[in-house]
């Protein structure tokens, strides 16, 4: 199956210029973080950076996923990745000038991840073109696979630029790694658009929105799908960004370096899960992805029964394993029952909600820890996956929707 994939040499060009971006995506925001610090040793003013990478994607993440379906779609990502190769290049010309302030890395930051609201949903959207359906899931799971890696080869290289020289180095490279990824994509062929538009608009744009929104009416279980993907989403978010490392610091006298080891077991264990799900599960549908959640939503709630040490590992094995089941699931459920004219939009909506679920997890926890124990809350979050996922499966016993 993996070697049918590997023989396709546009999808190597895919798999190679996603994950170059990938990285520096990773390092470009690491950079604006640290340098932002560095020059206001201003908490309030590092944590309006962070907020600069993830509003675009509330903001136009919609928008990006129309323009993604309206224009060709191989051209838009490597329009992006220039894009953002100019931005990280004129960010590292004001540094070298010693014109560089707060405001130049705040609107840095967010026009890169307004970049990343069109480049996403349409390389999302473009590996249906390049491989076959039945193909789907191994390619998934390559592109899954792939990205664990480049997610943690960001902040390993990002650290050792640091400790070896200037922080400027690590927007340089960020810069490189745009315009190679722009080189790669550049060798994928030509694909048309699908959407039959006369001209790309506001309101053409708003009309294609729309035109999604009434498909989703028609098709129940992909709506479904979103609203079960939200609430898992926003229960998981705050336990595992944040309430993992505070449980870690409440019971142990050394939470960073047991927290950084939890997220090793993770990655490891989501990595071989998505190496062999293909080969584990020949058929991915809805029951596979409510299998995915109830494994994910028992590994939260087994450590907020038992809220010791060794069973947080135990926790994290199963997130490892429930996590990248459902998550892939997901993307091939999407891929499979939206038309592929609608695709860049329905990536776009699943990215929205997901940034949503991150945002309104992490504010309503905030405001409930003086009033609920880390381990309370760790429960509640884990009874709730379950909770959701169970109700849902039994709803659907009673009714027969055609869909997803």
């Amino acid at each position: 199956m993996y070697k049918d994939i590997q023989k396709n040499r546009h999808v190597i060009y895919y798999f190679s210029g996603g994950a170059i971006s990938q990285i520096g995506n990773i390092l470009s925001g690491l950079g604006f973080l640290f340098l932002t610090y560095r020059l206001t040793e201003s908490n309030m003013q590092t944590t309006f950076i962070a907020i600069a990478e993830t509003v675009p994607y509330l903001l136009f993440g919609l928008i990006g996923g129309a323009v993604a379906d309206v224009i060709n779609r191989i051209k838009m990502m490597i329009i992006m990745d220039l894009l953002r190769f100019g931005i990280v290049c004129f960010t590292v010309i004001l540094y070298f000038q010693n014109w560089l302030n707060f405001y130049h890395l705040l609107t840095g930051s967010f026009l890169l991840q307004c970049c990343g609201c069109f480049f996403n949903p349409a390389h999302r959207a473009v590996l249906l073109e390049l491989v076959k359906e039945e193909q789907l899931p191994a390619a998934n799971s390559i592109w899954d696979t792939i990205q664990r890696p480049a997610s943690l080869a960001g902040p390993i290289l990002a650290a050792w630029m640091l400790a070896k020289g200037d922080i400027v180095y690590l927007f340089i490279i960020d810069a490189l790694s745009f315009a190679i990824s722009a080189v790669f994509i550049s060798r994928l062929p030509s694909i048309l658009r699908l959407a039959n538009k006369e001209s790309l608009s506001l309101s053409s744009l708003y009309q294609s929105i729309w035109a999604f929104v009434q498909y989703g009416k028609t098709n129940s279980k992909l709506v479904q799908l979103f609203v079960i993907t939200f609430l898992v989403v926003f229960f998981n978010t705050w336990v595992w960004q944040v309430g993992m490392l505070l449980a870690f610091e409440e019971i142990t006298t050394d939470g960073e370096s047991w927290f950084n080891a939890l997220q090793i077991l993770y990655g490891i264990a989501a990595t071989i899960i998505s190496v062999l799900l293909p080969y584990l599960l020949k058929q991915l549908n809805m029951k596979k992805y409510l299998i995915g959640c109830i494994i994910w939503g028992l590994g939260i709630s087994i450590i907020g029964f038992v809220y010791e040490l060794p069973v947080f590992f135990i926790g994290a094995l199963l997130i490892g394993i429930g996590l990248p089941i459902s998550s892939l699931t997901r993307v091939y459920l999407i891929q499979t029952s939206v038309p592929k004219a609608m695709l860049g939009r329905a990536f776009s909506t699943n990215a929205v909600l997901l940034y949503a679920a991150n945002t309104l997890s992490l504010s309503i926890y905030a405001s409930l820890l003086p009033v609920l124990s880390i381990r309370t809350l760790m429960l509640i979050s884990g009874l709730a996956i379950l909770f959701i996922v169970c109700f849902y499966a039994c709803s659907s016993l009673f009714r027969k929707v055609p869909g997803v």
